[in-house]
């Protein structure tokens, strides 16, 4: 689904002071699944999250969703190089944690933000999402992953929403 020029303008206004933020660029150094930066992941959730609540119809808040799901990787380390085989095997647990300690350093956040952060993990953490906004953003993390490890060429999100 192609975004009308309206919901591109509503997304980078919702976006702009996260996408601006010299810390955020910083996720174009590290690689989140063959060969997409975490930033361009993170980027492509909010952008199929958005999508989605659109699609769906759902009364959700938007600006929360997409800075959101924005943040939900914002961890700056490459998390393959953590010392031993349980760091690595721990990640999927722990860093939601890390990211959203790191998002609260350099934003205000939001609740339905912080629990999007937190819970985009659900399943894999047992504590389920608290708002729909951070379901929405768990599965799109999910549908987003699948294309990136299986190298589904699409038009890239940037583009897609105009950043």
């Amino acid at each position: 689904m192609a975004l009308s020029q309206t919901d591109k303008r509503y997304f980078n206004s919702c976006a702009q002071d996260v996408l601006q933020s010299a810390e955020v660029r910083k996720m174009n150094a590290y690689f989140q699944h063959l060969g997409v930066s975490r930033l361009d992941h993170c980027i492509s959730v909010a952008a199929c999250s958005f999508r989605l609540s659109i699609l769906l119809g759902l009364s959700v808040d938007r600006k929360s969703l997409i800075r959101g799901a924005l943040l939900h990787d914002f961890f700056l380390y490459d998390w393959r190089e953590q010392s031993g085989r349980r760091g690595r095997m721990m990640h999927g647990f722990t860093h939601p944690r890390e990211a959203l300690n790191t998002a609260q350093e350099h934003f205000e956040l939001s609740e339905t933000e912080r629990n999007i952060i937190l819970r985009h993990m659900w399943p894999l953490t047992v504590v389920p999402p608290s708002c729909r906004e951070a379901f929405i953003v768990s599965a799109a993390d999910k549908i987003c992953t699948l294309r990136e490890l299986l190298r589904v060429r699409r038009k890239s999100a940037r583009v897609a929403v105009g950043v």
